[in-house]
This record gives structure tokens, sequence and C-alpha cells, in this order.
């Protein structure tokens, strides 16, 4: 666990992505984590920064999202190129939704776009795969070692599928996202599991699952509280930073029933609520998917 010099309970610290000074290619690398206190009190100096997430087979997408971004939902290099210059994300987050659709079938174009959408941004990158062990193991397999050196944080490890992120980010240097469903026990369970596997400490971030305001966010706000604070009380096993991904709230009925003019707003509105209540809650990290989402919450963080 990080300390300060009189040996404070503080939050450990976590880099995501490599400059080239580093080994990698990205423009900026980015220190997540070492707080000493809870979100926005006291001495908290904590990096927060939104992520955007985009996929490679836009066919399982949010309808709303796709509308909106339009062509860029069939390139991923463009699209990951436009959340960064565009739409100003911190970081981009890449869902390999072909392998949900098709499995193993999507294997050969993997690693070409995860080189790709390399290449097209200078951010780190999250890597999303398909939640299914078997397809997975090889899903992270290729994308680990086309992004190695880059530090990617590979998502998301949980209780029954953690071996195969695990065994990727040890192999190719990488950093893991460890999931579990709204339990302070599981995700302290989980860390201790990866850990056991021999990831590092510093290469941990929680992500304690985040559903939709009004559709159990309630309760993941309390959970990840209770985790800050159990972090701050000196539980080391807890004392990872935090990613939070509520991307459940474009498929709630408020947005998918709206009128076409008022759906941008209603699905910006859910999304823009529920993120920065994450934040609020201890999130380092949060992921949206509409772009207009991104620009709200960064200038309210600026403010």
């Amino acid at each position: 666990m990080s300390k300060n010099s009189s040996d404070k309970p503080a939050i450990r610290e976590v880099r995501l992505g490599a400059t080239r000074a580093e080994g990698g290619t990205r423009e900026v690398s980015y220190v997540i984590g070492g707080e000493e206190d809870l979100p926005f009190c006291g001495s908290d100096p904590g990096r927060r920064l939104v992520a955007l997430e985009i996929c490679d087979d836009p066919a399982i997408w949010p309808p709303v999202v796709r509308n909106y971004v339009g062509d860029l939902a069939n390139n991923p290099e463009d699209w990951a190129e436009a959340a960064e210059r565009r739409y100003g994300a911190d970081l981009v987050r890449l869902n390999f939704t072909s392998a949900k659709k098709r499995g193993f079938d999507a294997f050969a174009e993997i690693a070409s776009t995860t080189e790709r959408v390399l290449a097209a941004t200078t951010r780190p990158l999250i890597i999303e795969g398909s939640n299914d062990p078997q397809v997975d193991s090889e899903v992270f397999r290729r994308c680990g070692e086309a992004g190695e050196g880059e530090r990617l944080l590979l998502g998301t490890a949980e209780a029954d599928r953690y071996r195969s992120v695990a065994a990727a980010a040890l192999a190719y240097g990488h950093l893991v996202i460890a999931q579990s469903p709204i339990d302070v026990n599981l995700a302290k369970q989980l860390n201790i599991l990866l850990r056991e596997t021999g990831v590092p400490e510093d290469r941990i971030v929680i992500d304690p699952y985040t559903g939709a305001l009004g559709y159990g966010f309630e309760y993941s706000y309390s959970v990840m509280e209770r985790i800050r604070l159990a972090a701050l009380a000196g539980d080391g096993d807890l004392a990872m930073p935090m990613i939070s991904a509520p991307t459940d709230t474009l498929t709630i009925r408020e947005v998918r029933e709206a009128v076409p003019e008022e759906q941008d707003a209603m699905a910006v509105a859910w999304e823009f609520y529920t993120a920065y209540s994450a934040f609020a809650a201890g999130a380092s990290i949060v992921c949206v998917r509409h772009p207009l989402t991104v620009e709200r919450l960064k200038k309210v963080l600026e403010a």
C-alpha cells in the first residue's frame, strides 16, 4: 500500500500506459491512486480519468451511440482517433465485441486491430474481451502480445475466469481489471487470487461492477465507498484504485424509449450522472460510451 511520510494508509499508485522513455509508444502515461482521503476531501490528489469505449464490431453496440458516431463505428482506429482528438477522452477502451459475437472465428483480426488502434491514438489503452474464458484465453494472448510494452489495462478478470487475463498481463507486462459482483469480500478475494498468480499489486485495478443510476447503482456506490474506507483503514488487499463502467446505462428503458430528437440528451444525462457519482464514490477511471458524455464530465472535473 502507498504511504506518506507519516505512514498514513493510502491507495496504491498504478501507472497506465508507457511512453517511449518507458518502453512503449504512448505520448502520455497516467498514475492513478495515491489518495489518503475520501474523494474530493482533505488532501485528495487523485487523478480522475474519462475513457471513451469503442468496439470492433458495432452490431451489438447501443443504437444511440451508433447513430451518433455514424461511419466511425465501422472503423475502430478512426473511432479511437476521434475519441482522443475530437471528443477529448483521456483513455480509449476497446471492446472486442467481435469475439462476443463470433467467438473463435474472430481471432485472426484481434492482433491487427490492437496494433491499428494503438497507432491511431497517443493515449493508454484499455481492452475488454468476450467474457468467455475459453475465447478470452486467446483474445488476451493476441492483444497482449500485439501491445507488449504498452502497459495495457486488460479486463475483466473475475473469480471464475481470471487466469487467462493474468497470464497475458504477466507474459507481456500489462495490468488487470479485477471485477467482482458488487461485494467487498469478493473484491478482496479476487485481488488475493491475482496476487497468488503473480500479478503485482501495482498492476491491479478494482472494478466493483456498476449498474445504471436507478437500476442498482445505489448499491454499487455503497460498495465502492466501503472498499475505499477499508483501504484507508489499512486493508492492503483493497488498496487498489477503482474503475467504473456504467455501460448498461444506455440500454435502460428511459433511453431506449426516448423520442428520437431527445435520445442523445437523455442518454448523456443518465450516463453523466451515473459516471460522476462513480467518481464521488472513489473511482479513478470512468468508462462511458456516448461521446457527449466525455465532454460534459471533463468540464465538470476541470471546474
